[in-house]
């Protein structure tokens, strides 16, 4: 074949392309709006899902809006009603007036009307993804100097994501049967689970009983002064959840959760290899400096390999990029969940996420984007996200240590849009660095409160929206910086809120 062949083949390709059309069907478009203007009650059964930008053409565009507006006053919506609110349009020698009353001597029966408001809807959902890939190949060409193609691949899942959410038309009231069904369905799911919870379980028997699990959709804070152990409590957290996992095979060959979860861990401070030696010396019990080291033992050994092996096949993934933005953070999880699944999400920590603005700018202001946005996170996927929190210094000004919620740093939006908030405190940290003069009277006083405060910690629940505050006293391994159940009857909630 010559060049000059392939080039002409090439340019009738294009021509092709430059000339199709986006999808659409004029036809649909005007059934329905004929409907509308014979029946009112016809808009009702679209406005749901249907909105004016969803049509192809201008005018019909115009002519379901002055509509929507007129119905939603009370008012009738007719060709004679309407004509003087569309101004005059070229429509091919017909006039507005004349174009209205075809649509309704054209109408067919209100009954077709929601097929042929879904029909348009798609076509326009198809159309925007249209769009968005033409914007993808347009910027993968002209894309500016400090534009990734990363940051083009996360804005693109964001715009995608964005465009099937709204794409949903399921909304609306429900009858009061299928609301019961739901309803049993989460109690039959809560039977099936570990412990009888609403929520997935902690591993963590008290907890679990003063909160009923980790509930679904809940931002869930976890804060407290460096050496109290947050990222601690998250890992064991995050891994009882991920050994407990169990899925069940649905019809459609898709594994549905009915144990546990599937986990996935931003770990914004320590690399991925920082917190697996972490959890290896939690679960086996090994101190980790002593597994950096190789200074174990050949029963210690085998304890390592063996939760090691065990956390091979575990459903627990970790992202260990430092400084992403609340967007990209959500690109990622939200791919996780289409590619994996995902059941429970951790942040350590909070302070380490930026906004879209330039970070230093407004970080009271930033901050406020940030926890907003991974609550509305935690809504989209569904799941619970537990963010890790540092506190204010004024902690270390107090005689009593215990944190307060005016103790989260740089902004109360943490407080108001977190549905549960948790704060550690371990009483032994601080009484360490008070011991007085062997021998003292002091140091026997010193020597009885460190005995009491020796291998426990506290979990203070300062809010939690459906359920008691107070504090959970749990056992702490400091070696292996490992939480644990107390056996103790004195660590129920005091009260409520």
């Amino acid at each position: 074949m010559s060049i000059v062949s392939t080039l002409a083949g090439r340019l009738e390709a294009d021509t092709e392309l430059q000339y199709r059309q986006a999808p659409h069907n004029i036809d649909a478009e005007q059934a329905l709006l004929g409907a509308i203007l014979v029946n009112n009650d016809a808009y009702f059964r679209v406005s749901d899902f249907l909105d004016p930008p969803h049509f192809q053409e201008d005018i019909h565009r115009r002519i379901f809006e002055v509509a929507s507006s007129l119905i939603k006053a009370g008012k009738i919506a007719t060709p004679i009603t309407l004509k003087t609110f569309l101004g005059d349009h070229d429509l091919g020698g017909i006039t507005i007036p004349q174009y209205l009353a075809r649509l309704a001597a054209e109408a067919t029966t209100v009954i077709n009307a929601e097929d042929y408001g879904r029909t348009i809807h798609d076509l326009a959902v198809r159309r925007e993804l249209i769009n968005i890939g033409e914007d993808i190949v347009n910027t993968a060409y002209d894309a500016p100097v400090d534009a990734t193609p990363r940051d083009q691949i996360e804005s693109a899942e964001q715009r995608l994501y964005k465009l099937a959410e709204t794409g949903r038309y399921d909304g609306g009231f429900l009858r009061f049967s299928d609301a019961l069904t739901s309803a049993i369905n989460v109690a039959a799911a809560a039977y099936k689970r570990d412990g009888n919870l609403s929520g997935i379980a902690t591993g963590l028997t008290d907890v679990d009983r003063t909160m009923g699990g980790l509930q679904s959709s809940d931002l869930i804070i976890l804060a407290g002064r460096p050496g109290m152990g947050k990222t601690a409590l998250a890992t064991n957290i995050a891994f009882n959840v991920a050994r407990s996992w169990r899925g069940e095979k649905q019809p459609d060959g898709s594994l549905k959760t009915v144990n546990g979860g599937i986990v996935g861990f931003f770990s914004l401070e320590m690399s991925a290899e920082q917190l697996a030696t972490r959890i290896i010396a939690e679960q086996s019990g090994v101190p980790s400096y002593k597994i950096r080291r190789g200074d174990i033992a050949e029963d210690e050994f085998y304890r390592v390999s063996d939760v090691a092996r065990e956390m091979q096949m575990l459903p627990f993934y970790i992202d260990q990029t430092g400084g992403i933005s609340i967007a990209q953070l959500a690109a990622r999880a939200r791919r996780l969940k289409r590619q994996r699944g995902l059941d429970f999400l951790v942040v350590d920590y909070l302070q380490l996420l930026s906004g879209s603005s330039k970070r230093g700018e407004n970080r009271v202001q930033e901050l406020t984007e940030i926890t907003t946005g991974l609550k509305a996170l935690a809504k989209e996927l569904t799941v619970p996200i537990m963010a890790l929190s540092q506190l204010s210094r004024q902690v270390e000004n107090r005689d009593d240590k215990r944190p307060q919620l005016s103790d989260l740093r740089e902004s109360g939006s943490i407080e108001q849009d977190a549905d549960v908030v948790l704060f550690v405190f371990r009483e032994e940290y601080y009484l360490k660095n008070k011991e007085p003069k062997m021998g003292t009277e002091e140091y026997f006083k010193w020597q009885t409160e460190m005995d009491q405060a020796h291998g426990t910690a506290e979990l203070i629940i300062g809010k939690q929206r459906h359920g008691p505050t107070g504090t959970v006293r749990l056992a702490f391994q400091a070696d292996v910086t490992r939480f644990g159940n107390l056996a103790s009857d004195d660590h129920l909630p005091d009260h409520h809120m």
